[in-house]
């Protein structure tokens, strides 16, 4: 039975205070992402200690499938996620229902299919991915196991977006931090005490996920949220369908376009010998922490967002989004001084390597000037997606990844070497926060301008 729709979760989206509501949605989701980056630092940790770093390159190379998975159940969590927040906005609550139960079934499906396509396609992926011969056995090892495992990772992302959808955010984060303990209690069992290596790892990451997506199932199921899946809605209305992929599609596109660019990068870094994609992959990893900070942030404002718009209540969606780029790009500020001071040290945590520890080092202080700028920019973009106005969203990314971050990595590269080449991306991102944060607030401004024109009447 569905709770009532004055709910607690229902005043923090539509009266609390927007600094106080943003944090309260999303400082659990930050700790929760923060438990998640204590785990890919883990993993990471335990690779090195293999003391072979091929392996660890070869799950740097092996992360874009990952992405891949993550954009394709994007699709269904955004796009079932922003239809949700803006019926609840309506107070439209068997429409919010039916979404929901929608979301699980194209879950479902889409998962068997990207597992079944990247199975059968698994060597010339592996290849794609930049893997070369001293990677190649390892990196195809560690996407064997992500693909057959693809139910749990995508049930697991997906459900998560669905409970925040509602304001359930602490019931989100119990789903990750179950899944990132299963994660980390069972790395070094499969790593070192069976000796798999890094597929051990791969083992590790799928049961985590299952763990995960087996707990926010729990909840729905035991009828502790908002909203609950049944059996009357498994078949989706053309409408709902349509709803989901008008927001979701885009969303995926996105996903890709940074999964693109993240093969470009790697393939570039090749290059420069295999040592440096482990120490670029050991960097990404550390300065996860600050982009799940901004990403918890948002991901945080996201369902505040799209109630406030489908209650049209347009002043104080300018509010949250002043009060969301404050506290972001405040937070980042304090991480970036950090990775600053320490960066050798964090680096040389996951390698003994001198080359990894001072490639990775100056790769740290390079990329950490993404943090004051792209937190503003992830918001933007989720905001417009919790509007359902994808195509603002999508033109966001496609403008920061083909026209400005692609062109910048290749010319960067070609002009100045590795050097320049990780210049591209903090280049890029400052850009695009004026860009975004600009484009947001003026939609926001045109639509409390249209509604106070439309009660003047």
């Amino acid at each position: 039975m569905s709770q009532p729709v004055d709910d607690k979760r229902i005043y923090i989206l539509s009266e609390e205070r927007p600094a106080v509501a943003v944090a309260k949605l999303g400082v659990p989701l930050i700790a929760g992402m923060l438990i998640m980056v204590l785990y890919n630092l883990v993993d990471t940790f335990f690779i090195g200690q293999m003391h072979d770093d091929y392996q660890l390159a070869a799950v740097n190379l092996a992360y874009p499938v990952m992405m891949v998975s993550i954009a394709i159940s994007n699709m269904i969590g955004t796009g079932a996620s922003s239809l949700i927040a803006r019926c609840l906005g309506k107070g439209d609550m068997e429409k919010a229902n039916h979404t929901l139960t929608s979301g699980f079934v194209l879950t479902v499906v889409n998962s068997a299919v990207v597992a079944l396509a990247g199975l059968v396609l698994l060597p010339t992926i592996v290849a794609g991915l930049g893997a070369r011969d001293n990677t190649f056995l390892y990196t195809e090892q560690y996407v064997r196991v992500i693909l057959a495992g693809s139910i749990f990772t995508m049930g697991n992302y997906t459900f998560g977006q669905l409970l925040r959808s509602e304001g359930s955010v602490n019931y989100s984060v119990a789903g990750m931090v179950v899944g990132t303990v299963v994660n980390i209690v069972l790395d070094p069992l499969f790593i070192f005490v069976l000796g798999m290596g890094c597929q051990g790892a791969a083992v590790a990451t799928i049961m985590g996920n299952a763990a995960g997506m087996l707990t926010s199932l729990m909840f729905y199921l035991r009828h502790k949220t908002l909203l609950s899946p049944s059996l009357r809605y498994v078949r989706p209305t053309t409408e709902i369908l349509r709803e989901i992929f008008w927001v979701g599609v885009p969303a995926t596109l996105e996903t890709l376009l940074t999964s693109a660019a993240y093969v470009i990068n790697n393939n570039l870094a090749v290059a420069y010998g295999e040592l440096t994609v482990a120490a670029m992959g050991v960097a990404q990893k550390i300065l996860s922490l600050g982009n799940y900070v901004y990403q918890g942030f948002a991901a945080g404002t996201q369902p505040i967002m799209g109630y406030n718009y489908g209650a049209k209540n347009y002043r104080r969606m300018l509010e949250v989004l002043r009060a969301g780029i404050g506290v972001v790009s405040g937070t980042e500020l304090c991480i970036m001084a950090v990775y600053g001071l320490f960066a050798p040290q964090l680096v040389g945590i996951f390698s003994e390597s001198p080359e990894v520890i001072a490639t990775g080092a100056k790769v740290l202080r390079t990329l950490m000037w993404i943090l004051p700028f792209v937190g503003a920019v992830s918001m933007s973009r989720m905001s417009f997606q919790a509007m359902g106005k994808p195509q603002y969203a999508f033109g966001i990314t496609l403008v920061r990844q083909l026209f400005l971050y692609v062109p910048l990595l290749l010319a960067l590269n070609r002009a100045f070497g590795f050097d320049g080449m990780i210049w591209a991306q903090p280049i890029t991102e400052a850009i695009m926060m004026a860009v975004s944060v600009g484009l947001l607030y003026r939609t926001i401004r045109s639509l409390e301008q249209a509604q106070k024109g439309r009660d003047a009447s």
